[in-house]
């Protein structure tokens, strides 16, 4: 089985299952007593500190370790806008960020603060520009990713936190996709990251807080990690959390060379050998491991399937594969298309065979979660004798309410290409991944997106054939 999916969780680090061992004998003990085996469990924790906060980039005073990386993101941004209270009450984030980022936005909206969700562009980067006017005298914290977690994009960091410097305001960087692969360039206030990211073991997450930084910790307060994580230590998988991000970071240049080349290679053959797939996300400013593209009349739950049943662990952001039925917010917000999105995320150490073998049979699989959903991919063809042109000829409507992604797309497709140029084909569908996927469509057949309006049952998304 070939495992394709680090950004989710990357398999443990040699190195950390080596740190994890060792410490289970030696640091088992409360580091805050003073008797010999405290000690030594305090001396284990202090330097894993000091070497996460090396590559952090912070100071070891700064940095607390948290029992997740999604604990480190809500008691950051909770303490932050707690610190900052007097200034306001007004939250900014980008409209992509992890869902842990969203949902303390969302917390703290329904307890009467404001949110503001700063759009992005196709490739799901931020406009440094539009960042920064999202800034208010009541801005109280901002917070934006380093990369996203989906598409690989890197966002304008740097950019972004002299923007919050200048406007006097706190930034939030969450680097869980990023750290293993460097420090966070730019002058942020405040970072959290995921050991098991980059190979660490589950269950430590990483707070870091400038010095000078305004920072009031919620609920009961705790004598540990500067009061800003409760409870007792797990130094072991601290200490296996630290030695692996060294580890990684150690070969992260080489290691980043030789992925992104194969990565490229994905990124290039995908659309050759398999017909009406977007690419998606920035080609140049991404991480060097993660590509990510979308498959027209595709299945993304069955694509997934076939894909595992084929040897190959991938994962995804389309709506077919969530309970929730709803597109990934972070494909939606990009406005591209959502169906049969597939997520590849090479390991450390991933091998050329295995990435030439997974485009050997991506192409079959595709062709045959195609054919099952009776999918006709081919370009829209003229009719004998040349276009017809629309006259008088009625708009022709197609009813695929209570029908899943792809179902809408691929009814679309087949109708349109039996009505003359200058024609309407209108979709009725209730699944909210059409939203996305109709225009989607539109823009890779070059055909006309006219728009959606409410319907009795759904939405009525109308495009006009123009080729």
């Amino acid at each position: 089985m070939v495992y394709f999916d680090t950004a989710s969780s990357a398999p443990l680090h040699p190195v950390a299952r080596q740190a994890l061992q060792a410490s289970l004998d030696e640091g088992w003990a409360d580091p805050a007593r003073l008797y010999r085996e405290g000690r030594r469990a305090r001396l284990l924790l202090d330097a894993a500190r000091e070497a996460a906060a090396e590559a952090v980039g912070c100071r070891p005073d700064e940095l607390a370790f948290t029992s997740s990386g999604t604990h480190a993101v809500h008691s950051g941004i909770a303490g932050a806008l707690s610190g900052r209270r007097r200034v306001g009450g007004h939250l900014v984030v980008s409209a992509v960020e992890h869902s842990s980022v969203l949902h303390s936005a969302a917390s703290h909206e329904a307890a009467g603060g404001s949110v503001t969700e700063v759009p992005v562009g196709r490739t799901g980067a931020v406009s440094p520009s539009g960042y920064a006017d999202s800034l208010r005298p009541d801005t109280a914290l901002a917070c934006l990713q380093s990369a996203n977690h989906e598409v690989g994009t890197e966002q304008p960091v740097d950019e972004v936190a002299e923007a919050c410097r200048a406007a006097g305001v706190p930034l939030l960087v969450d680097a869980a996709q990023s750290l293993g692969w460097g420090p966070v360039a730019g002058a942020w206030s405040l970072l959290t990251a995921s050991a098991h990211k980059w190979g660490g073991p589950a269950g430590v997450g990483l707070l870091a807080v400038r010095k000078g930084v305004r920072y009031v910790t919620q609920g009961p307060a705790d004598e540990r990690e500067s009061g800003r994580a409760a409870g007792f230590e797990n130094v072991p998988a601290i200490v296996a959390a630290a030695a692996s991000l060294r580890a990684v970071r150690a070969e992260a240049d080489t290691e980043a060379v030789r992925l992104r080349a194969l990565v490229d290679r994905i990124r290039n053959a995908v659309p050759e050998l398999v017909p009406d797939v977007e690419v998606v996300g920035d080609p140049v400013r991404r991480l060097p491991h993660l590509v990510t593209f979308s498959c027209l009349y595709a299945d993304g739950e069955v694509l997934l399937h076939e894909l595992d049943t084929a040897g190959f662990s991938v994962s995804s952001g389309s709506s077919c594969t969530s309970s929730t039925l709803m597109p990934s917010h972070v494909l939606r917000a990009m406005g591209v298309l959502s169906e049969g999105n597939v997520r590849v995320s090479l390991p450390v150490g991933a091998g050329e065979a295995d990435v030439r073998r997974f485009l050997a049979v991506l192409p079959e699989v595709v062709a045959g979660v195609r054919q099952r959903l009776g999918a006709a991919p081919e370009s829209p063809t003229a009719s004998p004798g040349g276009l017809a042109v629309a006259g008088d000829a009625p708009e022709r409507v197609v009813d695929s309410l209570g029908k899943r992604c792809p179902i809408p797309v691929i009814e679309l497709a087949k109708v349109i290409r039996d009505v003359p140029v200058g024609s309407v084909v209108t979709v009725l569908s209730d699944d909210e991944a059409a939203r996305l996927d109709i225009p989607a469509w539109c823009q890779m057949r070059a055909q006309e997106y006219l728009g959606a309006d409410p319907a009795p049952r759904g939405t009525a998304y109308r495009v006009r054939r123009v080729s």
